[in-house]
């Protein structure tokens, strides 16, 4: 699986959740992202690569599900992704 480097952009708490929303520089097709919560409930990830991906990023977890190793699969190519996630 891919390394990729992940770049904070904010975190808030929201009522008695938190929130972190960031980006990821990819390599392959796979990889982990962590999104310094412990707990994840729900994350939202798209591409971000300046051209259109030939099809949607996807996630191999159940929720919720530990928010330090979120395994994604995209297409060969996708550059960076972003993403917000909520948990706790």
């Amino acid at each position: 699986m891919a390394d990729l480097t992940i770049s904070a952009l904010s975190r808030t708490v929201i009522g008695n959740k938190r929130m972190t929303t960031g980006s990821a520089a990819t390599t392959g097709t796979t990889g982990e992202i962590d999104t310094g919560l412990r707990i994840c409930e729900f994350i939202s990830v798209m591409a971000n690569d300046g051209s259109v991906s030939a099809d949607a990023v996807t996630l191999n977890e159940t929720f919720p599900c530990d928010g330090s190793a979120i395994t994604v699969i995209h297409t060969a190519g996708v550059a960076a992704l972003e993403f917000m996630a909520v948990g706790y």
